[in-house]
């Protein structure tokens, strides 16, 4: 008779949420040196007026030219403590929810407790949601530190842009664009998640070894695979998102009334073509800021048991 196949990852260690907190930060870490400078590229094109930008390459060589190097790690600071936040929140929250559904399957009685490629989606996307109301005020405030130039400077740093964002809006003026935010996060995490787990179960029974088996190279081409799987997936809600996140902090001021309008707009004035502005870049920075987030989070739980 065949052997049931049964899920037991991480079943019975006590500090597991603690260790994927600590793994799901040195993540965040990765993720933002590694692609902080694609995702300034990705946000100027996004949200520049029509024509200030030919395409991508234009953005860096503006970018190089007026402000050095440097200029592409504006805003670094808060999605470094942010992102790192963020991203240890949503791998515990993916880890928790794969024990929970581990342990479903197993109380069913099922043949192979292995999670199925929609529970792999559900998980993710509950990590995303969870996310959401964190990541939603961090981006905003690194996405208007990345757009503002020196002759045209708001804010003097994070501190100072949450104070004016507040100043003018209150806490709806911290939270512009939370909706879209959260519809990105959780739907982008579901494919984000479930590409990289998927290829892990495949790999895993394929070869008859166990994820810590799986060598780095391979960990980091599935980390690609991940960042293809959510962007090409939810790109066009990002667009929206970084629209109204670079919208003006003064609501008289302001160009869209809510997301249902930004999306309008951008299909009046730019065509679909406008919900895909900054893909390129995007689409660069997902294989290596993946792979680096993936490997970063997987070498730090080995490390760590």
């Amino acid at each position: 008779m065949e052997e049931p196949v049964i899920y037991d990852e991480n079943q019975i260690d006590d500090n597991r949420v603690v260790k994927d907190l600590i793994a799901g930060t040195c993540g965040g870490v990765a993720q933002v040196l590694s692609g902080q400078p694609f995702d300034t590229t990705k946000v100027r094109l996004q949200s520049a007026p029509e024509g200030r930008y030919s395409g991508a390459m234009d953005v860096v060589k503006q970018i190089m030219k007026n402000e050095g190097f440097k200029g592409f790690y504006k805003g670094t600071l808060t999605p470094l403590i942010g992102v790192g936040a963020c991203v240890s929140i949503q791998f515990s929250v993916n880890e928790y929810m794969k024990r929970m559904f581990g342990a479903q399957n197993i109380s069913l009685g099922l043949k192979d407790t292995r999670l199925s490629s929609w529970q792999f989606y559900q998980c993710g996307a509950a990590a995303g949601f969870a996310n959401g109301f964190l990541a939603s005020p961090i981006e905003q405030i690194r996405i208007r530190l990345q757009v503002q130039t020196a002759d045209n400077k708001l804010f003097n740093g994070p501190i100072d842009c949450i104070k004016k964002m507040y100043g003018a809006g209150g806490i709806q003026g911290i939270y512009r664009g939370i909706m879209p935010t959260l519809v990105r996060e959780s739907h982008g995490m579901g494919m984000y998640f479930l590409t990289f787990e998927a290829l892990v179960k495949r790999e895993m029974a394929l070869k008859d070894c166990q994820r810590k088996d799986i060598p780095g190279w391979k960990l980091c081409m599935y980390g690609a695979g991940a960042g293809y799987g959510m962007w090409t997936t939810a790109y066009p809600i990002d667009v929206i998102k970084s629209k109204m996140q670079t919208d003006s902090i003064f609501p008289a001021e302001r160009k869209y009334k809510n997301s249902f309008d930004c999306a309008k707009q951008i299909l009046r004035d730019q065509g679909v073509k406008g919900f895909f502005r900054g893909f390129g870049p995007t689409m660069l920075r997902a294989a290596p800021v993946n792979a680096c987030t993936f490997y970063a989070f997987e070498l730090a739980c080995r490390a760590m048991g």
